[in-house]
């Protein structure tokens, strides 16, 4: 008899991250796709979920909502989830006592950022205590917890006594991800001039990435910024020389807004050294789009030779020759480094971390 391997699948009623959640949904087509013979894959879900994916053979639907089954599953409750194999594309698992051994239960996380313990100062102080409880619990009873790159890895090492159970498997872009046949439109809605580059990062490190911008002599576009950040991100634009006017802020958005914004884009700058899958990189170099990192481990594994990689300092020469001489040649090489990455390809590395235990 084939493995049944049980994805939870958390947000699909209550959205808490929203890249996380896509990335739940695609690395499950994912696993169904890339199924061994005789081996199924089922669903954990909240209350009053439907699973959208087709190809799911079995739904568990639990009695409690996304935000009461956190609660629960933190205090090492988690009555009517059964046992088997059980994989969460994030922290949010039934991390209790179980016995790989004799009953071949096996229960994996996913741990796709640091932030709560590097950046907590960039999400709320809620998010910040249940992730570093959930790590706690992880440390006890998770058979593995699956990050997205190495630099992820060898921080983590220092955080939590994991020893061999950290296991490397890369996430991917959006399932499909591409810019919209109106992408034109979508940005002349939004209000976004003809030359700008996109600009990701934290409060703390956007300034260097407002001056490259100015270097190159083009508007800046932030994406993902918090809501009623506006303003504080404006006066960030400002300190670093960038006129007001010139910085558009927005908040979160689908990735077919995304795609728009980013496909127009002159370039992509990151900004952030945090520990954590550089999700709109990744974006970026799916829309083959020139890409100016700061020089980080999380951006040497996963963006490596599909961008310029420089130190903060440099950041701003490394952008403004980014969008003029250098643009065709770091558009070739980021959308080869992009091929490197699908959720086919992180589906059949989970299924091989599950044969393994």
């Amino acid at each position: 008899m084939g493995a049944r391997l049980r994805v939870v699948l958390d947000q699909l009623v209550h959205v808490v991250d929203a890249d996380q959640a896509a990335a739940s949904l695609d690395l499950t087509l994912g696993l169904v796709a890339t199924s061994p013979s005789g081996c199924t894959v089922d669903a954990i879900v909240t209350a009053g979920a439907e699973v959208p994916i087709g190809g799911v053979s079995d739904v568990r639907t639990l009695a409690l909502a996304r935000r009461e089954l956190a609660t629960s599953w933190q205090l090492g409750i988690a009555p009517g989830v059964g046992g088997g194999l059980i994989h969460s594309p994030t922290l949010m698992a039934p991390l209790v006592r179980h016995d790989r051994v004799h009953d071949n239960d096996q229960t994996t996380v996913t741990l796709w950022d640091l932030r709560a313990w590097d950046a907590p100062e960039t999400l709320s102080k809620g998010q910040v205590a249940w992730q570093r409880g959930m790590l706690r619990r992880a440390v006890k009873h998770a058979d593995a917890v699956v990050v997205p790159s190495h630099a992820v890895a060898e921080r983590l090492s220092e955080l939590a006594r994991l020893g061999d159970r950290v296991r490397v498997i890369a996430g991917a872009p959006p399932q499909g991800y591409a810019a919209p046949p109106d992408a034109a439109e979508r940005r002349a809605a939004a209000s976004l001039p003809e030359r700008y580059v996109v600009v990701g990062g934290s409060p703390a490190t956007l300034a260097e990435g407002f001056r490259g911008a100015m270097a190159a002599g083009v508007d800046a576009v932030v994406l993902d910024a918090p809501e009623g950040a506006e303003p504080h991100y404006a006066e960030i634009a400002s300190a670093a020389g960038l006129p007001e006017r010139r910085a558009h802020i927005r908040g979160a958005s689908g990735a077919q807004e995304r795609a728009a914004v980013l496909a127009g884009a002159a370039a992509y700058v990151a900004t952030s050294a945090t520990a954590g899958w550089p999700w709109r990189a990744v974006e970026a170099m799916a829309l083959g789009l020139p890409v100016v990192a700061v020089d980080s481990g999380s951006h040497r594994d996963v963006i490596a030779d599909g961008g310029m990689l420089v130190p903060a300092a440099e950041l701003a020469e490394a952008v403004a020759d980014a969008t003029a001489g250098g643009a065709e040649r770091l558009r070739v090489l980021a959308a080869d480094r992009s091929r490197a990455f699908s959720w086919a390809s992180s589906a059949e590395r989970l299924w091989g971390l599950h044969a393994d235990l």
